[in-house]
């Protein structure tokens, strides 16, 4: 196979108050897991069936963790993409131990926040940051798709 692809989305809840870190030289990380849940109707009992799963997410992108810093909080609901990596470290008594997790690097992650701000900040709307460090409003996304005339081409 010539390429592949590492790439991983997942919409949940925070399951604890994300834990920023700061490092010597001022860079900073971001941890904290994140919770899905699938729902079912189990066919043989009729009964209501949930299983939910963990996932480790560590944000390696400063303006992301500043972000998430600032607004995220035990139960809010985010959208992510970023990459799962598996990172090998050594426990107290000398152990290999594996961490497998999803990463937010520079410029390859995403955040999206998808509680309402009324949750956040007491006004209404849903609020997206990226990578490149831009906030929009859902209104100004829609606003954003404007025709372009052929005499505003530079060509």
């Amino acid at each position: 196979m010539a390429g592949s692809i590492n790439k991983v989305i997942i919409l949940g809840n925070l399951g604890k108050e994300p834990e920023i870190r700061t490092f010597p030289n001022g860079g900073k990380v971001c941890n904290f897991p994140i919770a899905t849940s699938e729902n079912w109707k189990d066919k043989s009992s009729g009964e209501r069936q949930e299983r939910t799963q963990w996932h480790n997410v560590s944000i390696l992108s400063e303006p992301i963790v500043n972000i998430a810093e600032k607004y995220l909080n035990k139960g809010s609901k985010v959208y992510i993409e970023g990459q799962i990596e598996t990172r090998k470290w050594q426990d107290s008594n000398g152990d290999d131990r594996y961490s497998t997790e999803v990463v937010l690097r520079p410029y390859k992650g995403q955040l999206v926040l998808v509680d309402s701000r009324s949750e956040v900040s007491n006004q209404n709307n849903t609020q997206i940051i990226n990578e490149d460090f831009k906030t929009k409003t859902n209104n100004e996304i829609s606003d954003s798709s404007q025709i372009i005339e052929d005499d505003e081409i530079p060509f």
